[in-house]
């Protein structure tokens, strides 16, 4: 395993070959050293002596008897790699039999392994002899598209050898041969390209008989089968290493055959046709066969000339018996022996496509059974059919024009000069509506509503929920009159609408068929229209009021260019920015619909529900009234009012809107200035403990009894250490002393008291981390006046005040710490008894000391 060195190889002998062949004796060497190309030379022997052949670098190595041979060609060295050859001898003679020793020259730096090899050649006489049929009139076939021949060929060998023969049928329609089926050396048929699932169904065989014969056997040919056959015989011998080798090869051509192909068409090309006439088309059969044949023909119909077989439809077919399918207005006829006629009467538009014919040559077997022999499908052919177009005219008028919004509209849709109808014919609509754009914008068409062939009507998407609620209605007057009415028409329905009428046939299986359209002129609806103008006027019925008085003003309205208007009324206050109730600014007080509802719209003073009062004084005047009015209603107050007109369906429809000019509420007041302060004695305090919160209120001015003074307090927290969140309310004390609280999460609780006539506390128990945060006070002030009546002050919000809330370090520890030293000394105790009792009884042992005699130590010196 571990030796190395150059190794020249021949193939095994003996070498059998056929005397006049060409032979080719291959030399190759491995595992060698120096260049990759090396050089090989051959030399030959009959007995002991070797003689100089050829060499692959030395032109002069051929010694004096093959020159001429080696000159001429016959004898040659022929290179496949760097590293092998073949010597080639053309027409071997029994001369050339003996030994043949193939040589490298060395390039190794030491000597290893052989640098030659021998190979036997042995010379046989060639006894193949391969020959075709004896009767002259096998050389030439002249057959019909599925029939069935014969070919045969006769090989025989006398080989000294024990060899084998290698049979294979082929074909040339072209410039080369094809293979057909073989029978190899080894006794197994093999296909060629193309024949293996012919050879499958057992339509080619290959069979062997007596003589040595070989008969080559093809069932249902076809045009692809025509060409020259002939039959190749090849001479194989095993060799000394087990493997077959080709010694020869034979052919010899049999015949020559034709295939006759037999041909589907229809005799007609593209064919038009009118509706109602007859389709009339003949499928002819071209075929030489002269023998007895029947044919099985099918007629299809296809929408499209690439459908497959699969995909068209089958009309009629007549089998090879002449039996015809049934059918009411196709008929299949046989017309002669090769044509046969496909009549369609009373044709349509749906009968417009392409139709071919599929045929079948049937022959009949020795047993009485019949067998198909070929089949073949026509070309498709296009059929046109021509609709029967009825001739009529489409008149569009408006029988109703609308004057103004809202109006009625009708247009109606007559058909006249109608000529050429049959009783198969029915007219539907379809109604178009078009927007005028201006400048040079595309115009688009919409569609309002079409009927189909049932005269079931379709909404388009322009109007379709006015369609379904009753708004836009479509009608048939008569046979030939169709009406369109809206309702109640808009501004959105300006602009022309038209009409198309569509005819309709019907076909054999009592559909209908869109055969026509013919549409209208178009018809205008426009109607000249104003800008709708409103004007509204607030007057203040008394001039000077005070405090606790009725404020009045009353609105009135004037339109123009509007049909019967109605009008709806909103009374809005515009309070100052100071306002706390309502940072917009503008309060929706009360409104008056169109149909008289009134209507509390954002007033929200419980205690004055009726202190408010819209009413209508005339058709266009209303009268707005403000009880026992506080300083807080200050403000400008006005009148928002919306124009209505009547719409479809009892409905009212916006116009327009107005605002009237301000009316001002303004106090004028010496009464007192009240001001608002929060203090604490301990902004930061622990978890736990107790918040104290004032609210003070202070006065300036003219002073008041403290029964004429009363306050609504609320708390409100901000929960951020800047102002950027949304204040949350804490607890609220009205003027007659109800606390309200809002929900809370945590587990702290708070308690809101009045401790003097002007100071308030907010008590937060308990607190906790999350009730840190700026904390504030707003104070609405109630003032009773002369006449005994509370009136409400502007709201006062006081600078807010941070409450700081800290965790107590020691308490938060204390107890954890005692209970881990606790816990600490008792595991410690219980560990230090459980190891004294295991050591006292649990692992004690009696240990044997060795007594040891006590001596006096001796001296270093002595030892």
């Amino acid at each position: 395993a571990f030796c190395r060195g150059r190794i020249v190889r021949v193939p095994r002998g003996p070498l059998i070959r056929v005397v006049g062949t060409e032979v080719a004796i291959p030399c190759s060497v491995s595992d060698y050293d120096g260049p990759s190309e090396q050089n090989f030379d051959w030399e030959f022997s009959r007995d002991t002596d070797f003689v100089r052949i050829v060499s692959t670098w030395d032109s002069t190595f051929t010694s004096e008897e093959y020159q001429k041979r080696v000159g001429r060609g016959d004898i040659k060295l022929r290179r496949s790699s760097n590293d092998a050859v073949e010597l080639v001898i053309r027409n071997i003679q029994p001369a050339d039999q003996g030994r043949y020793k193939c040589s490298t020259p060395s390039t190794d730096a030491t000597v290893q392994g052989n640098y030659d090899a021998e190979v036997q050649v042995k010379v046989i006489s060639d006894g193949l002899s391969v020959s075709g049929s004896k009767a002259r009139s096998s050389t030439s076939l002249r057959l019909s598209e599925g029939d069935s021949f014969k070919l045969r060929c006769s090989a025989v060998t006398t080989s000294p050898e024990h060899t084998h023969l290698h049979v294979t049928w082929q074909v040339k329609s072209g410039s080369s041969w094809q293979d057909i089926l073989s029978l190899t050396h080894e006794g197994k048929f093999q296909p060629g390209p193309g024949y293996e699932e012919r050879y499958r169904s057992g339509d080619i065989r290959l069979d062997t008989g007596a003589n040595d014969t070989y008969r080559l056997s093809v069932s249902q040919a076809s045009s692809a089968d025509g060409g020259a056959y002939r039959c190749l015989v090849g001479e194989w011998v095993r060799g000394a290493d087990g493997s077959w080798q080709k010694i020869q090869e034979k052919s010899v051509e049999i015949a020559t055959v034709s295939i006759q192909r037999t041909d589907v068409v229809i005799s007609t090309s593209n064919v038009s046709v009118t509706e109602r006439d007859s389709l009339d088309l003949t499928c002819n059969i071209t075929t030489d066969r002269s023998g007895i044949f029947q044919a099985e023909v099918m007629w299809y119909f296809s929408a499209s000339p690439d459908d497959t077989l699969s995909d068209a439809q089958l009309l009629l077919s007549m089998d090879h018996d002449s039996v015809v399918s049934d059918s009411t207005l196709i008929s299949l006829s046989h017309v002669d022996r090769n044509s046969y006629r496909l009549l369609v009467r009373d044709v349509d538009v749906e009968d417009s496509g392409y139709y071919f014919c599929e045929a079948a040559i049937w022959v009949p077997l020795h047993n009485g059974s019949w067998h198909k022999v070929v089949e073949r499908t026509s070309a498709p052919v296009s059929v046109v059919v021509t609709a029967l177009e009825p001739d009529y005219d489409v008149f569009l008028n408006a029988s109703k024009t609308p004057k103004f919004s809202d109006d009625p509209t009708e247009l109606s849709c007559r058909i006249t000069n109608v000529q050429d109808t049959e009783a198969n014919i029915r007219f539907t609509v379809s109604w178009y509506y078009r927007q005028h754009l201006p400048g040079d914008d595309a115009v688009t068409e919409e569609l309002l509503a079409t009927m189909d062939a049932d005269w079931t009507l379709v909404p388009g998407d322009r109007g379709r929920e006015r369609i379904q609620n009753g708004e836009i209605i479509f009608s048939k007057k008569a046979a030939d009159t169709f009406s369109l009415r809206i309702q109640w028409t808009s501004e959105s329905d300006r602009g022309d609408y038209f009409c198309v009428i569509s005819a309709w046939s019907r076909h054999r299986n009592n559909s209908w068929v869109k055969s026509k359209d013919v549409a209208s002129a178009s018809v205008n609806i426009f109607w000249a229209t104003q800008d709708y103008t409103l004007t509204v006027e607030a007057v203040k019925l008394k001039p000077f009021f005070v405090a606790g008085h009725t404020f009045e003003m009353t609105c009135k309205v004037s339109s123009k260019n509007i049909k019967t208007p109605r009008y709806s009324v909103l009374i809005t206050a515009e309070k100052p920015l100071t306002d706390q109730s309502n940072p917009n600014g503008t309060t929706r007080i009360i409104s008056l619909n169109q149909d008289s509802v009134v209507r509390l719209e954002d007033w929200t003073d419980q205690t004055r529900v009726d202190g408010v009062v819209l009413e209508k004084v005339q058709e266009n005047e209303f009268r707005y009234r403000m009880y026992q009015t506080q300083i807080s209603d200050a403000g400008l107050y006005r009148c928002v009012v919306t124009a209505w007109s009547p719409g479809g369906g009892g409905m009212w429809r916006e116009a327009v809107n107005g605002l009237s000019n301000p009316i001002q509420i303004d106090f004028q007041t010496s009464g007192p200035v009240f001001n608002v302060s929060v203090h604490s004695d301990s902004p930061t305090i622990y978890q736990g403990e107790v918040a104290d919160l004032l609210c003070i209120v202070t006065t300036e001015g003219m002073p008041l009894e403290p029964d004429d003074m009363s306050f609504d307090v609320s708390w409100f927290a901000v929960r951020s250490f800047a102002l950027d969140r949304e204040p949350v309310l804490l607890a609220s004390l009205d003027r007659r002393g109800i606390v309200t609280q809002s929900r809370r999460n945590g587990s702290s609780d708070l308690s809101l008291e009045r401790i003097s006539p002007l100071e308030f506390r907010l008590r937060v128990h308990g607190c906790e981390d999350h009730d840190f945060g700026n904390h504030y006070c707003v104070v609405t002030p109630w003032v009773r006046s002369a006449t005994g009546v509370w009136q409400r002050e502007p709201d006062i919000k006081a600078k807010p005040i941070f409450l700081s809330v800290k965790m107590d370090v020691l308490n938060a520890f204390k107890y954890p710490l005692l209970i881990g030293i606790g816990l600490a000394t008792v595991i410690g105790l219980l560990s230090c008894l459980i190891g004294y009792c295991s050591s006292r009884w649990c692992c004690k042992k009696e240990v044997q000391e060795t007594r040891r005699e006590r001596r006096r130590l001796m001296s270093m010196e002595m030892d």
